[in-house]
């Protein structure tokens, strides 16, 4: 099958996908497009899979093994072949065929922008004028393999004003990422931004259709966002340190609005109303924030208003003083428990998905590391996924997670979609199952100081 792939000569105008998964996760893959499914290919005995589709538009596409997803990019005449191992994902993955030099360069941008969370952090301490030098000349250099690549390819028109946007999309976030650690961070040299450091402010597009589904844009759209939310506030607050609160109403209310205001694309639009509304609700401590963000979203024309008023009726279970004493869920053993016969000294309990495989690593890497700084503490780990006991139990193996603190969640009525706005999200519970504090953040800079006012308090 893989090697009649290449048969789709390029005077065809049908797009071949197919490839193999060693160590597969499930049996199938699935193609989408801006959150609508085109179709699943299902594994064969050799786990490899193929489909020829005859109307298949130029664009960037994302195929998802679960609970691992990618892009990649095809036009018509491509034959694109997948090969990936699943026990190192985006690190694996390599695109062969027809076409596939695009969505290489995708990925190899993809896995440039990973390692730039690693760069921020390097360089954030230093003054704006040498970082603005540091990103310009990374964007030049970007610009450069591009144009080298364009020599050795017949790239269209369309896919290089992709490939280009990709390149500025990046250079623009991490000046917004750097800016927001400046001035939170070390402020001083906040006033030491170049007057045109935002220039490029002018040049962002929040109407491109064609890259909603790219996660170069949308996270600066979202860095965008999270920074003019406080620019607007610092304006009218002398206090500039609450205005870094991200979870705060008034933050997340103010960057409903930008979205809403900027984007004529309905789906790119609803995709960021749909996570703020969901992390104002999951973040509400009492009926008076809730009923805040509900009215703003009826003020907007919302078109998910009622799936977020759903949300809302959880959230009440979650207030300040709430008990949870009478919260079932399941152990490791098959047990069905209440929250009240485990829960015996001051507790912090979080919520984690199979789904999302990066993020529950990197949750039980700091739960790992507050575990041996806080023995006076219990960390509860509460999987999502119900009904899918044998899959949680596999990962619980893989990753040697301790079975004595993971916990399945049962007999609850609301969908796992629904639970899973609750994945950022951690619950400070005293000693008699009590909510003590239900707005922090897992892993957010000032969690370890909240962790620390939960036990002195």
């Amino acid at each position: 099958m893989l090697m009649g792939c290449n048969t789709n000569s390029t005077e065809s105008k049908s797009v071949f996908i197919g490839g193999q998964i060693n160590n597969p996760e499930t049996d199938y893959i699935v193609i989408s497009k801006e959150n609508e499914t085109i179709d699943t290919l299902y594994l064969d005995e050799k786990n490899q899979f193929g489909k020829e589709f005859p109307k298949l538009e130029s664009g960037i596409y994302t195929f998802r093994h679960p609970p691992e997803s990618q892009i990649i990019y095809t036009e018509p005449g491509d034959s694109i072949v997948i090969w990936l191992n699943t026990l190192s994902f985006d690190e694996s993955l390599n695109f062969s065929g027809d076409g596939s030099d695009k969505s290489n360069f995708l990925l190899d941008m993809f896995l440039k922008n990973q390692s730039n969370n690693d760069l921020i952090l390097t360089y954030y301490k230093i003054e704006p004028a040498k970082f603005a030098k540091i990103t310009d000349s990374i964007r030049k250099q970007r610009i450069s393999n591009l144009k080298k690549l364009k020599e050795k390819n017949e790239f269209s028109d369309e896919f290089l004003k992709i490939a280009r946007a990709s390149i500025d999309y990046e250079y623009y976030d991490l000046r917004e990422r750097y800016s927001f650690l400046i001035r939170k961070y070390y402020n001083r040299f906040a006033e030491k931004i170049p007057e045109n450091f935002h220039d490029y402010r002018q040049e962002i597009d929040f109407n491109n259709e064609q890259l909603q589904d790219y996660y170069v844009y949308t996270n600066l759209i979202d860095d965008y966002l999270r920074s003019k939310s406080i620019e607007h506030c610092a304006k009218r607050h002398q206090d500039n340190k609450e205005c870094f609160n991200i979870n705060s109403f008034n933050n997340i209310e103010r960057r409903i609005i930008l979205i809403d205001s900027l984007s004529n694309v309905e789906s790119l639009k609803n995709e960021f109303i749909d996570r703020l509304a969901a992390q104002a609700i999951t973040m509400a401590e009492k009926e008076s924030r809730i009923d805040s963000i509900l009215d703003l979203l009826k003020k907007i024309d919302y078109s998910h208003l009622e799936s977020a008023r759903q949300l809302a009726a959880i959230q009440e279970d979650y207030f300040i003083g709430n008990s949870l004493k009478d919260v079932m869920a399941e152990n490791t053993d098959g047990e069905i428990i209440r929250y009240g016969n485990i829960i015996e000294k001051p507790t912090i309990t979080y919520a984690w998905s199979l789904y999302a495989p990066a993020h529950h690593r990197w949750q039980h890497s700091i739960i790992n590391q507050l575990k041996q700084k806080y023995p006076e503490l219990d960390f509860l780990g509460v999987n999502i996924d119900l009904g899918e006991r044998e899959e949680w139990l596999r990962t619980l193996e893989t990753y040697a997670y301790d079975k004595a603190d993971e916990y399945q969640i049962a007999r609850r009525q609301a969908s796992k979609k629904t639970y899973q706005k609750y994945l950022n999200k951690v619950l400070f519970v005293s000693p008699n199952a009590r909510i003590v504090r239900g707005d922090v953040q897992f892993g957010s800079p000032e969690f370890e100081k909240d962790i620390l006012e939960f036990l002195n308090n």
